[in-house]
């Protein structure tokens, strides 16, 4: 049986999808990912690229927690992502995403790997450590909004509408 007929073969039911975070000891590593700590992280991320409508994007600067973010999002989708696509997912230079993916790295939260077939390329995948702790955070960041909608509920305390127009 192979890596790929196994994750398939994970029942739909669970509400989770499975991955494989690298490839030096697949059957050991597999994480699965709740759907609702990929829709929150998506959210996240895309909100990120959509303040730009309404604050310069050069007040903003975190590229470690884009990196984590994409990463994640990939490793929830079954995506492998190369080194260069994790640097431009980052929206630095490319030598400062490069430096932050080695602390990552250093610290256990990402791995790289060869890709096998060009030598040239490599991929960039959270660890085993680094999915747990983004489903931990993403799980807390849910309980946050969960509590303002029980707070103020879903259509509730809306806040008033602004025009997106010329970045501040």
């Amino acid at each position: 049986m192979t890596v790929r007929s196994m994750l398939r073969s994970v029942p739909a039911a669970t509400g989770a999808q499975p991955i494989e975070i690298g490839r030096k000891a697949p059957a050991a590593r597999i994480v699965p990912i709740p759907e609702t700590a990929l829709a929150v992280a998506r959210e996240i991320y895309q909100s990120r690229r959509k303040r730009e409508r309404f604050l310069a994007a050069d007040l903003f600067g975190e590229p470690t927690w884009d990196i984590l973010l994409d990463l994640f999002i990939a490793a929830g989708e079954g995506r492998r992502v190369p080194t260069t696509s994790a640097c431009i997912g980052a929206n630095v230079p490319p030598t400062t995403a490069l430096r932050w993916l080695r602390i990552l790295e250093t610290r256990g939260l990402v791995e790289r790997e060869d890709d096998g077939r060009d030598g040239r390329r490599t991929f960039v995948c959270l660890t085993e450590c680094g999915v747990r702790a983004m489903i931990a955070l993403m799980g807390h960041v849910q309980g946050g909004f969960s509590a303002i909608v029980d707070r103020f509920g879903a259509d509730g305390g809306q806040l008033g509408a602004f025009p997106a127009g010329e970045a501040l």
